[in-house]
Order: C-alpha cells, then sequence, then structure tokens
C-alpha cells in the first residue's frame, strides 16, 4: 500500500464537492432546527407514523448498507480469504462512516433528544430496541478504535503498535455485535403480527434482515470501489470484485429459497400476484433486487465485466432499500391507517447526512492509506512499476 505523505493534508475542493458541503450544511442547520424547534415542528410524523424516514431510511437501511464492513472483516481475518485484502480497509472505512450517519439519524428522532443518555444507565433488557442501542453504539466504537490502526500511521505515531495488538479483539467483537443488531431490527416487526403484511411478516425476518446485511456488504463496497476508482484514479483488480459478487450470490440464492420456502409454509404465496401495491412492491423487491443479480452472477459474460459488476450491485443495493421501506412504510400503511410524507427537513437531512459521509470518505481516502495503489496528491504509478520491475528482471 502506497505510504501517504505524513505531514500534508489535502482536500481538493471540486464543484461536485462544493455542492456536497452545501447539502451537508443546509443538513446540519436543520438538525440543529429540529433540536430547538421539536419534532412536530421539523417532520410529518404523527401518531399513526410514529417512525418515518429517519429510521426507516437512515437507521434501518443506513445499518443494512453499512454491513460491509463486519463480511468482509469475517472473510479476510477469519476466513483468511486473503484475495479481498486490497478492498478491506475501505469496506470498513465506509461501515464506519455509515454507523456514524446511524447514530445522527437516530438521534434527530428521538423526541427528548436532550435524554440520549438514559438507555446507557436505565437497563431496559427486556426490550429489543434497548439490545439494538447498546449493539450499534458498542460496535461503533470498536470501528472507531479499528480505524485506530489506520490514523496511526500519520498521526500520533507511537500508538501504532498499540493499535495493532489489538486488532485481533477488535475484529472478533467486531464481527459477533452486528450480527446481534443486525437480526434484531427484523425483531422489532415480528411483534407487529396482524399489523405488517403477510408477505413481509414473518418469524424469520430476524434471519431475513440478518442475510440481507450480509449480501449486500459486498454489493456497496463493489459500488464504493468503482466509483471510487473513478474519483481518484487508482486501479480496481476485476477479479477480487467478481469473486466478492460471487460470495453474495450463494448467500442470495439461499435467501430466495428460503423466502419462497417461508411464504409457502405460511399460506401467502397467493399474495404475490395479487395486483395490489403491496404485492407489486413485493415483486419489484424480488425482481430487481434478488432474482435480475442473480442471473448477472452466475453468468460468467455478465459478471465479468465491470458494466456487470456496476448492475449487479446497484441492484442488490436498491433491492434492499426498497425492502427496507416496504417493512416500514408499504406493509404497515393499511394497518397504520392516516397518511405520512416525508417533510422538507426529513428530506433536506437524510440527504445532508449522506453527502457529509461521502465527503468524509474522500477526505480520509486522499489523506490516509485506505486504497491499496492510490498514492495520495498523484496519480497511482501501477503501470510505470509493473515496467520497472520488469526492466531490473531482464537487466539481471
Amino acid at each position: 500500500m502506497s505510504a501517504v505523505n505524513a505531514n500534508k493534508w489535502t482536500f481538493k475542493m471540486t464543484p461536485t464537492r462544493y455542492v456536497l458541503a452545501a447539502l451537508g450544511l443546509l443538513g446540519a442547520v436543520l438538525m440543529l432546527y429540529r433540536l430547538v424547534f421539536g419534532l412536530g415542528s421539523a417532520t410529518n410524523l404523527n401518531d399513526h407514523w410514529p417512525w418515518g424516514l429517519w429510521i426507516g431510511f437512515d437507521v434501518l437501511t443506513g445499518v443494512a448498507l453499512a454491513g460491509g464492513g463486519y463480511s468482509t472483516c469475517l472473510l479476510v481475518h477469519v476466513l483468511r480469504v486473503k484475495k479481498f485484502t486490497p478492498i478491506a480497509r475501505s469496506a470498513m472505512l465506509t461501515s464506519l462512516i455509515g454507523y456514524l450517519l446511524v447514530m445522527a439519524g437516530l438521534f434527530m428522532d428521538i423526541g427528548r433528544w436532550f435524554n440520549f443518555w438514559r438507555p446507557f444507565v436505565s437497563w431496559g433488557y427486556t426490550s429489543v430496541l434497548f439490545e439494538v442501542f447498546w449493539c450499534v453504539s458498542l460496535y461503533t466504537m470498536i470501528q472507531l478504535l479499528e480505524f485506530g490502526e489506520i490514523a496511526t500511521e500519520k498521526v500520533q505515531k507511537p500508538w501504532h503498535g498499540f493499535f495493532k495488538k489489538i486488532m485481533p479483539v477488535l475484529f472478533i467483537i467486531g464481527i459477533v455485535l452486528p450480527t446481534l443488531h443486525q437480526s434484531s431490527l427484523g425483531s422489532l416487526y415480528v411483534i407487529e403480527v396482524g399489523k405488517l403484511y403477510p408477505l413481509w411478516w414473518s418469524m424469520l425476518l430476524p434471519v431475513f434482515f440478518l442475510m440481507s446485511s450480509f449480501f449486500v456488504g459486498p454489493a456497496m463496497v463493489t459500488v464504493e470501489t468503482l466509483l471510487g476508482s473513478r474519483a481518484h484514479g487508482h486501479k480496481v483488480d476485476l477479479g477480487v470484485l467478481q469473486s466478492l459478487i460471487k460470495v453474495s450470490g450463494y448467500l442470495m440464492l439461499v435467501y430466495l429459497v428460503l423466502k419462497i420456502v417461508d411464504l409457502y409454509y405460511r399460506g401467502a404465496t397467493g399474495l404475490v400476484f395479487g395486483g395490489n401495491l403491496e404485492s407489486n412492491m413485493f415483486l419489484l423487491e424480488m425482481v430487481a433486487g434478488i432474482i435480475i443479480p442473480l442471473i448477472i452472477c452466475f453468468t460468467p459474460g455478465l459478471r465479468k465485466t465491470t458494466a456487470g459488476l456496476a448492475t449487479f450491485s446497484v441492484l442488490v443495493v436498491a433491492g434492499v432499500i426498497i425492502n427496507r421501506m416496504n417493512v416500514v412504510f408499504t406493509g404497515m400503511a393499511k394497518s397504520s391507517g392516516g397518511f405520512y410524507f416525508p417533510s422538507f427537513i426529513e428530506w433536506a437531512v437524510s440527504i445532508g447526512l449522506v453527502a457529509t459521509g461521502v465527503l468524509g470518505y474522500l477526505f480520509i481516502v486522499e489523506n490516509f492509506n485506505i486504497l491499496q495503489g492510490h498514492q495520495t496528491g498523484a496519480k497511482p504509478l501501477v503501470k510505470e512499476k509493473k515496467a520497472t520491475n520488469q526492466a531490473v528482471k531482464y537487466s539481471a
């Protein structure tokens, strides 16, 4: 991995980054407004819809999309699949930023936000939300400690040895914790029996949430790797990404079979082609987010192209987003009654958080050793290095 200039901090502003900065600033201002004037003045939440965009997208969806960290960590550091090492750091960085944004979104949704500290001292251990709160908080802290190994390569270097020594312990804890809260987020809706539409309600919801968080991880890593390669000009090993999406593909295949068996066992298969909004959204989720990506994954001619990799990954990510939105909104619409559509402030805060996360990722990539073959402040020298190595070999 190329060395990063130990003394120089760089972050070149471009038109796109100015737009992201403006969106992030707007989101920050509106977050402050929400904290001062309350949920009622900032959101369209009501007694029928106490959970809206900030929970549905920022938290439930955000936690799933940030699953690339623990899935990649499992593959690289526990199962020792070394071919995935080049993307390990970027995957874990994306996950860290994702969880920080999840915590921010969750904080925005707390009615009396100044009481955010109470779960630390008031142990409601029979509550699923209590378990989710603790697991997400602890996992975010673990990821910050894991980032310490990268950070101390440039700053506070005397601490680098300490962080390297504790990394194995952090890896193990950092794999266990997500399996708990990823599944527990599904458990939140198991208790909605009779309220959540049968196409989504299932006793297997915790399993489905956990599996989807794992198979969307490699897809999310592929998306950000391809985008990062364009933004920073580093070379991407397509062979690594092809192997990575096959991991997703095999788990998605199991997920699909389990979904079909579950629907048949519960007698809900007749609802799939009902022609109503719920059935159409379910079909969109399954066809666009599962079946088409599976066809791409197991068709070598499609999987081995950059376009195929990008299409697979975007569809899988979109499929998981649709799934979470279906569970939170589509599946609960009839039983909840009333009407809810996110306010401008809700949209602006969510978009601002995403924009801030993208800027944070770009800044860290440009100043720390994250991308293999990428040198901060310069174009990658992959071809030049190969030519030099060949010249040395022949001259010898």
